[in-house]
């Protein structure tokens, strides 16, 4: 998208929620009015006295939306919600847009000396405006008729579409009652409805995981036949666990997803396997920071991954756990609370891994380091070894620069079958020799610098040539 399309959009996005944001708030005025009109008052006579004549807010139509090009106006339409739900929608888009319009509701009830508690709410810090919470949408939507507002209550329901695909959150406090929590709209479709795209999450403790992706193509993934093969079920299940579970109707009997653990040594091509599989699908590939989620605080592991699940839910995110063993280890005998407790967290993990309905892969060293209960669990345990003599070759071969010129095919494959390295090694290796050459001002890469790249790299190891 061009920028004169990219400004298209965004004036239609700017349009459609002004048409929104006033129908809001003819209908909160309206509200509003209809409700101080009704409350009781005192004539001269000392009897009480009610005036309902204000536009009744429930009547007041929503905006036609049914033409309209705006990203807002096509997710509305999508989803078919209904006026209620549109009210909702926009109650927690206007603190990020327009945040001064729900002002009204800092109005103070003279009686009390405070403000009104139908209004619900709370007072923002930074944002210093209204911040709406379930009280406030009631209240907009169904007034004090409570057999209405019970049967609004069906919309913060986790089941309901807001919440099951991450589009408004609820926040609640323990000991409050429930209409007390603050909803509000998820920043991504914040960004979705004004700029019309769905942004990527930042990497940062409320999202500790980082974008993996790569300039590697399929082909350059060197690794034996039988984990070729093992791979290639991963590649049909992206492909068509859709068509599996929607079409043939196997929803009923399998689980959601497909989980995978990759193990074998460092450098053999489990992270670019990850990587490659979103490329090749379209698919975002999360690397989860092992080391920003996993505490020694109780429960704190738990909230920390929680906030990777709820970001990733109906995005279908590849998510990539590296040194998965570090969460998914093998539980330890109880001896005391501390124990039990992290016996129970790994349970919890297991279980939130297993609703995830997209690829989870785990990547450990050793398979043996892994939980039993979990790993009965996977659909595919696939082991990268370190590449054999055959393999070794096409990784030589392909590491060079073509601006470089490799030592003979004789002396690469002597190369290649003499000394065990995994991928990752090898890179380091030509990197190591093509860095000698250059320092040279020559593009011939000498077998005297890979060796010694090879001796480096062994060293790292604690082995010796």
């Amino acid at each position: 998208m061009d920028i004169q399309q990219e400004i298209v959009k965004v004036a239609e996005n700017a349009y459609c929620l002004n048409l929104e944001m006033d129908w809001f708030m003819e209908v909160v005025n309206a509200r509003l009015q209809h409700y101080f009109e009704a409350l009781p008052e005192e004539n001269g006579n000392g009897n009480t006295l009610t005036s309902t004549n204000g536009i009744n807010p429930d009547t007041i139509p929503a905006p036609d939306l049914s033409n309209d090009g705006s990203v807002y106006a096509q997710f509305v339409n999508h989803y078919k919600f209904t006026r209620e739900e549109r009210l909702l929608l926009v109650l927690t888009i206007i603190p990020h847009i327009q945040p001064q319009l729900l002002d009204v509701f800092f109005s103070t009830n003279k009686n009390i000396g405070r403000g009104f508690t139908e209004f619900g709410g709370i007072k923002g810090t930074r944002h210093s405006g209204f911040i709406p919470t379930i009280e406030t949408a009631l209240f907009i939507m169904g007034g004090t008729d409570l057999a209405l507002r019970f049967m609004l209550s069906a919309f913060f329901e986790p089941e309901h579409v807001f919440y099951a695909h991450n589009i408004l959150s609820i926040d609640t406090t323990a000991g409050e009652p429930f209409p007390s929590s603050v909803i509000s709209l998820s920043h991504e479709y914040v960004d979705f409805f004004t700029q019309g795209k769905l942004t990527k999450p930042q990497f940062s403790t409320d999202f500790p995981a980082r974008r993996l992706t790569t300039s590697l193509e399929w082909i350059d993934l060197v690794v034996d036949e039988f984990t070729a093969k093992q791979l290639d079920e991963l590649r049909i299940w992206l492909q068509h666990g859709q068509a599996l579970y929607q079409d043939w109707g196997m929803s009923r009997t399998l689980k959601p997803g497909y989980k995978a653990l990759f193990f074998g040594p460092p450098g053999t091509g489990k992270t670019l396997t990850a990587a490659l599989l979103g490329k090749m699908y379209g698919l975002d590939v999360y690397r989860i920071d092992l080391s920003m989620v996993v505490s020694k605080y109780i429960g704190e592991t738990e909230k920390n991954l929680e906030k990777v699940f709820t970001r990733a839910e109906n995005k279908n995110w590849i998510l990539f756990f590296d040194e998965a063993d570090a969460l998914f280890g093998k539980r330890t005998n109880v001896s005391d609370a501390h124990d039990r407790y992290a016996n129970q967290e790994i349970s919890y993990l297991l279980q939130r891994l297993e609703d995830y309905p997209g690829l989870v892969i785990l990547a450990s060293n050793m398979r043996n380091n892994m939980d039993e209960a979990f790993v009965r669990r996977l659909q595919a345990i696939i082991h990268f070894p370190k590449p054999q003599p055959r393999e070794r070759l096409r990784l030589w071969n392909g590491a060079f620069s073509k601006s470089s010129v490799p030592p003979p095919v004789s002396a690469m494959e002597k190369i290649a079958q003499q000394y065990e390295l995994s991928g990752g090694s090898i890179i380091n290796v030509v990197q190591y020799a093509s860095l000698m050459a250059l320092n040279r001002s020559r593009s011939e890469i000498s077998t005297e610098d890979l060796v010694e790249g090879i001796r480096k790299e062994f060293r790292k190891e604690g082995k010796t040539l």
